[in-house]
């Protein structure tokens, strides 16, 4: 049975859910037959506004968190995304503990881009140990797509902390992915690791530029000086 808090949730969401809204954010996401969202439904709910929500229920029990997770609307599975983040950051190792194991057994309802991109790190990527992230590599092999993107986007924790070994293995692995999604993960991360490192990332753009997905490879070197962008261009077969 849900809990008054969780009924006050659903009730704040939809207070300020508006249907037009609802009909151009599904459109964005792609939630159309064959399209990487399909059958997602939204309430046509802000990002503001579900952060506002979620400072105002930063406590909500974990119970309650994990049915908004696990809800067939976006936006509860967003809003309890953004409030496990927060609940992990402020909590300590049981509670961080019980958090990263609910997300890893909720990992098919962390089904969009967006929905992996602000909680991948955060959960996934800070939990890790150093000597226990072969889950990663696990995750990159699987047929699910989010769970692909979950293991590379999870390497931004890393990366922070310049820390790229992680990063730059799963994006080998994820090489030769078909999809333009992990494509534009893998650079995005590939970007960052040359934010703080060219070497770093030039080494691998050296070993498997002329093989990379073209949008990879864009996405990897957008920051880098034109003539240098158009010399790594030029390596692609």
């Amino acid at each position: 049975m849900a809990s008054s808090a969780l009924g006050t949730v659903r009730r704040e969401l939809r207070k300020v859910a508006t249907a037009r809204r609802a009909r151009a954010t599904s459109w964005y996401f792609k939630t159309g037959p064959g399209e990487y969202g399909e059958g997602d439904r939204f309430l046509g709910v802000t990002l503001p506004d579900m952060r506002a929500i979620a400072r105002n229920h930063r406590d909500l029990p974990r119970q309650d968190a994990m049915r908004l997770l696990r809800s067939p609307w976006h936006e509860e599975r967003a809003l309890a995304l953004i409030i496990l983040v927060g609940q992990y950051a402020r909590g300590g190792e049981r509670e961080r503990h019980a958090i990263h194991r609910l997300y890893m057994r909720s990992l098919k309802y962390v089904n969009n881009w967006d929905l992996v991109d602000s909680s991948a790190g955060q959960i996934v990527g800070a939990h890790l140990r150093p000597n226990d992230r072969r889950i990663l590599r696990t995750l990159a092999r699987s047929k699910s797509l989010w769970q692909r993107r979950i293991a590379m986007i999870a390497t931004s924790h890393y990366i922070r902390q310049n820390d790229f070994t992680d990063a730059l293995a799963i994006a080998a692995l994820l090489l030769h992915d078909e999809h333009d999604l992990i494509h534009k993960a893998v650079g995005w991360m590939l970007r960052e690791i040359g934010t703080r490192d060219r070497a770093a990332e030039e080494r691998f753009l050296r070993r498997h530029a002329h093989d990379m997905p073209r949008t990879m490879l864009r996405y990897a070197i957008e920051k880098f000086p034109p003539r240098l962008r158009r010399h790594y261009l030029n390596q692609r077969t």
